[in-house]
């Protein structure tokens, strides 16, 4: 019963290692084989759909965009917590000791919850005209 597991990761191990192997063999040839030679200014701009990058690389991004992340962790986050709830909120309920406990921790959530989606009403991050 007490076998060695090496002979079980044999096949890993040999897929790992020719996994490296071909990685840095195609850096390798890729750096032997590959053109050298004076590379033009034009040659080493960003190409973006056959125009010219224009502005900088990473512009501000609008408050809107924010708003909406948060929303869908907000909603997200929600149903994550919900889920396993509603699926032992039965059996939790047999025992008094945990009802009101159970109970309270999704209240006291889902008032969270409510008061983060006031704060979105409020910043206008439902209005997707603007």
């Amino acid at each position: 019963m007490n076998e060695p597991q090496l002979p079980q990761y044999l096949a890993v191990l040999m897929l790992f290692a020719l996994a490296v192997a071909a990685t840095g063999g195609m850096i390798v040839f890729s750096i032997l084989l590959g053109q050298r030679g004076r590379r033009s200014k034009i040659k080493d701009t960003a190409y973006e759909c056959g125009m010219l990058p224009v502005g900088s690389g990473s512009p501000r991004l609008s408050v809107k965009f924010y708003l909406v992340a948060m929303l869908f962790i907000l909603f997200d986050i929600e149903v994550v917590f919900m889920y396993p709830w509603a699926v032992i909120y039965k059996t939790m309920l047999a025992d008094p000791a945990t009802r009101n406990l159970i109970l309270g921790s999704m209240v006291s959530f889902l008032g969270i919850l409510f008061v983060g989606y006031i704060y979105a009403l409020k910043k206008g991050a439902f209005d997707w005209k603007s």
